[in-house]
């Protein structure tokens, strides 16, 4: 999907909030040596990974990833450089809120779930308005395009689209009764409620709408519930109506840059693929950099998802990462140089 807000390096310099639970700045990173370390959860251990998979993840360990800061190839002070050796924070619960859960345990901070939420909600609203009319079009194309596809292309890339809708919780008996009045005319109960939501619910596709959206934790305290059109390329295959209201907006690209910029921190999604994907053992690992857009202040912190071959809707799961910093070595002797 890729960056969706602007590039971060012609963007202009955020003022940050600073968590004073948030990882050491990167002056005063203690390394560990490697004999002395501590695995929280051996690779060995972790659920749903392939035997390939769990050995390229081993290696990784073994060896160390190398991350240098990326202002260093303009500057003239000594290059700022750690190696890290990753290891599995853990499980986190899949309700939907499993960016945010598993950013918190990665980054070891003291604030919440929903805390990290609503930051990162306020973070976009505040960059949203400091953007150019040229960048808000592309970020609402993009938007639009993740939450309210064209449902006349895509089909050689999905199976099952997904076309995401807002409910006020308020409303709820409301587009109840309306939907029942279709149905005793004769309409379908699916097709009613979809015409129903599509009139009076609002739409995810553009800036304001995604921040409503990413609001959502999934809780009775929330203002809107998500409703949720699948589609196939045949039309309508089933309309999630989300009664109970525990349905939480899944973290995205867009939010995960957000977080990055909050923190000032790059943010690396480890995504480790399967056979499924059809790639061999020394390629089955991926890291996908997500920098933000503002001088980076703090070491990065690392985020791990299973990939799949298949993908209904990007509803991805998020695990935590734990970085140790280890002993610097050459460059020759480490996993992957980011």
């Amino acid at each position: 999907m890729g960056k969706l807000i602007c590039d971060s390096m012609t963007s202009s310099p955020v003022i940050a909030w600073r968590d004073p639970t948030a990882a050491p700045s990167l002056d005063n990173i203690e390394t560990v040596d490697p004999a002395d370390q501590i695995t929280t959860t051996s690779w060995e251990n972790v659920k749903g990974l392939e035997d390939q998979q769990k050995r390229h993840l081993q290696r990784l360990h073994a060896k160390g990833v190398l991350w240098k800061h990326p202002g260093d190839d303009d500057s003239s002070s000594p290059p700022r450089s750690v190696v890290f050796r990753l290891t599995h924070g853990g499980d986190v619960e899949a309700d939907g809120n499993c960016l945010f859960t598993a950013s918190q345990k990665a980054m070891g901070s003291a604030i919440n779930a929903s805390d990290l939420r609503r930051r990162t909600v306020k973070r976009f609203l505040e960059d949203l308005g400091s953007v150019s009319g040229l960048e808000r079009d592309v970020i609402d194309a993009a938007i639009k395009h993740m939450y309210s596809p064209d449902l006349k292309s895509g089909w050689g890339i999905h199976v099952v689209q997904e076309v995401k809708l807002l409910a006020k919780k308020e409303d709820r008996d409301a587009l109840d009764s309306a939907i029942n009045e279709l149905v005793n005319l004769g309409m379908q109960r699916e097709f009613a409620a979809e015409s129903i939501f599509k009139e009076r619910c609002i739409a995810v596709d553009d800036g304001p709408s995604w921040a409503k959206y990413m609001s959502i934790y999934g809780s009775p305290d929330d203002e809107y519930d998500i409703i949720t059109l699948q589609y196939t390329e045949e039309g309508l295959f089933t309309v999630d109506e989300n009664r109970e209201g525990r349905a939480a907006a899944f973290g995205d690209d867009i939010a995960i840059e957000c977080l990055a910029t909050e923190y000032r921190r790059e943010i690396y999604v480890v995504q480790a693929h399967g056979s499924d994907a059809m790639v061999d053992e020394e390629n089955c690992v991926f890291f996908l950099p997500h920098r933000p857009r503002s001088q980076i202040c703090e070491p990065p912190f690392f985020l791990f998802m299973k990939g799949r071959g298949w993908c209904g809707a990007g509803a991805d799961h998020y695990e935590p990462l734990i970085a140790q910093p280890s002993l610097l070595v050459s460059q020759e002797k480490v996993a992957v140089i980011l």
